[in-house]
């Protein structure tokens, strides 16, 4: 494989963000693993992929993944290692987003939001670090969010646990070998399914508005293609990608 092509693992990839890194790098001339639950959806990925990733050399394998599932993690990695060689990219994009006011009591959606959100993260790191190490070379990339750098009503929990993936991120950036590369990507207002899951109507409503103006998943993808398309002596840590209504 030409070394400007990579393994790249992608999180929650059946749908949204996660759908369209994978369309884009897969397109790109990498070797994509797409993971999430719902494998209805990412074979479909992959049967609309096929023909530009075709194109470029590139290919994309939709595997079953469940990030809050430590085990299932770990063998996500190590099935995409066995396969190709190697592992040269993780991007943790798998999230939730059920908002509430804390006064609302959701607990059992705080919860989850932790589990996938934070966890989940969590669970890549350790599953991928190990393999970045011993083999001298890795990048890794969180899909965090603007959440991860402002807080809003309805939105303490959410924001919260993009805080933390956006402070576990960089603190894995200072603590790695140069050899491996760390970037967090913060997506504002993206047309995907995670506002489907606010169950409290409050939030629902002031989400709708909010969400006036989006932009495509596309968007977020590029900035995952440019930042692995980078020279390896370049980490570009950062990326801050909002539509130009969003303030």
């Amino acid at each position: 494989m030409p070394t400007d092509r990579k393994v790249v693992l992608v999180t929650g990839a059946s749908s949204g963000i996660g759908a369209a890194v994978a369309t884009r790098l897969a397109a790109d001339g990498h070797q994509v693993v797409a993971g999430a639950r719902r494998t209805d959806r990412l074979q479909a990925l992959a049967e609309t992929t096929a023909e530009a990733a075709d194109r470029s050399g590139g290919d994309l394998l939709p595997v079953r993944l469940d990030v809050t599932d430590r085990a299932d993690v770990a063998d996500f990695v190590q099935a995409a290692r066995g396969r190709h060689g190697r592992v040269d990219v993780l991007v943790s994009n798998a999230g939730v987003m059920p908002l509430s006011r804390l006064d609302s009591l959701l607990v059992d959606e705080w919860d989850r939001m932790i589990d996938v959100n934070v966890r989940g993260l969590l669970h890549g790191i350790a599953a991928a670090l190990p393999v970045f190490t011993a083999q001298g070379s890795g990048h890794f990339v969180t899909v965090a969010s603007t959440g991860a750098h402002e807080v809003v009503p309805t939105a303490a929990v959410y924001c919260g646990t993009k805080y933390a993936a956006r402070a576990i991120t960089e603190g894995l950036r200072q603590e790695s070998a140069p050899f491996i590369r760390v970037t967090t990507v913060s997506p504002g207002v993206v047309t995907s399914e995670l506002a489907d899951t606010i169950t409290d109507p409050k939030a629902a409503e002031a989400m709708r508005a909010y969400r006036a103006h989006a932009i495509g998943p596309d968007a977020i993808a590029g900035a995952v293609s440019y930042a692995l398309a980078q020279p390896h002596d370049v980490d570009v840590n950062e990326i801050v990608v909002r539509p130009v209504h969003q303030r």
